[in-house]
């Protein structure tokens, strides 16, 4: 998979082994290069000096893109310690080392450790296995525990047939987006007074 803009803009990540591993409720199913550029297009305005959260990494391209186009900090949250590897190894290809934060473990416990240490993000991407409820289980806790900053972002890939409300532990959803059978719903925080 190519990294299709910014700094590393035509440079390949190292992914083919782990797409082809792992049984079948694991297999990876990466962001496809249209969905990605689709989704770097949307946020093309806040990415800049962004704190960027690929809250389940897979293969880390996401992230991976979203420092080669100006993000200052990306976080990794993968539980799959091979995954986990081969993203470690393309950040020190990428010469990314410096700008992230690389996280074995599950979803909720990052956001847990994250809202305990009161840390707060610009965007987060979601992008669990599809048929899973990881989604409405998460959502809430990103808005809840106040994880996001003023104005931040959160963008959902999901599967189009699913259906995301309208607002959800204070996000509120701005727009869909279809590419084939993917949909990306955009979530942001209000400014709070």
């Amino acid at each position: 998979m190519r990294i299709s803009g910014g700094l590393a803009k035509g440079r390949k990540a190292i992914t083919k082994k782990l797409i082809s591993k792992g049984s079948r409720d694991e297999k990876l199913r990466p962001t496809s290069s249209k969905v990605r550029e689709a989704l770097f297009d949307i946020i093309k305005d806040r990415i800049e000096g962004a704190t960027f959260v690929d809250l389940y990494a897979g293969t880390g391209v996401v992230g991976l893109e979203a420092l080669s186009r100006g993000a200052a900090r990306a976080f990794f949250v993968e539980p799959n310690r091979l995954r986990i590897r081969a993203i470690k190894e393309n950040i020190d290809r990428f010469g990314f080392r410096e700008k992230v934060a690389v996280t074995d473990g599950m979803a909720y416990e990052f956001l847990t450790k994250a809202s305990d240490n009161q840390e707060r993000f610009d965007i987060f991407f979601i992008d669990p296995p599809y048929f899973s409820e990881e989604i409405m289980e998460i959502l809430p806790i990103i808005g809840e525990k106040r994880l996001l900053n003023d104005g931040g972002t959160v963008i959902v890939e999901h599967f189009f047939k699913k259906k995301l409300p309208e607002t959800v532990g204070g996000l509120n959803k701005m727009k869909s987006y279809r590419y084939g059978d993917s949909m990306l719903t955009l979530y942001r925080k209000g400014v709070e007074s």
